[in-house]
């Protein structure tokens, strides 16, 4: 199984939120607490749990998120999964599902909703963790080249 949990080192970690961090404060008026870690939730200060989470602090995944858009990375890597997905055959195996899905139930029965329910954690848990591998390891790789 792949882990989703970042790979570098505790200090690499450090330096690509310290250049995250400056990267966007100087581009916008976004403010990072530097609490949050990489690999747990961030943890309530005393005053937030009083008064609620600011809607405003901004999380990693948001931040990478952001700079993944705005670089126009996402989009690539949506596409590389998508091609990844339909040359291991992974796309003909849940239509596969999908059909036998609305076989089974009956046409007149089955909602995309449900369908959606249905074969969402089958899809989620079949595929491939070379594909996971690999847009995982692109990822990181847009993180470590956006800090530099």
């Amino acid at each position: 199984m792949i882990s989703t949990r970042c790979v570098l080192s505790p200090s690499s970690c450090d330096t690509v939120l310290g250049l995250l961090k400056k990267t966007l404060e100087k581009s916008s008026s976004i403010t990072i607490d530097s609490k949050h870690s990489v690999n747990r939730p961030p943890t309530p200060d005393e005053d937030d749990v009083a008064d609620g989470f600011e809607k405003d602090k901004v999380t990693l995944r948001e931040i990478i998120n952001v700079k993944l858009v705005e670089s126009g990375e996402k989009e690539n890597l949506m596409e590389l999964v998508r091609d990844r997905l339909v040359e291991c055959g992974w796309k003909d195996e849940m239509r596969i599902a999908c059909r036998e899905h609305v076989k089974k139930k009956g046409r007149k029965d089955v909602t995309v909703d449900e369908l959606i329910r249905v074969i969402t954690p089958k899809g989620r848990a079949s595929v491939p963790d070379s594909v996971k591998a690999e847009l995982l390891n692109r990822i990181q790789n847009f993180i470590v080249s956006a800090a530099l």
